[in-house]
């Protein structure tokens, strides 16, 4: 996401952070790298 975006990474995990928060993501607590997609493909734009 970082270089996607080209943000530092404080900023990825506000991201993150706030996706978690509205329910677009699934994380897993003490696990890193745990991060799951709850919105289907259908409802995701194309990425370039």
């Amino acid at each position: 996401m970082q270089r996607y975006f080209r943000v530092t990474p404080p900023t990825v995990h506000q991201m993150v952070m706030n996706l978690d928060r509205k329910g677009l993501i699934e994380r897993i607590p003490g696990q890193p790298r745990s991060i799951r997609v709850l919105v289907s493909p259908d409802g995701l734009p194309a990425l370039k």
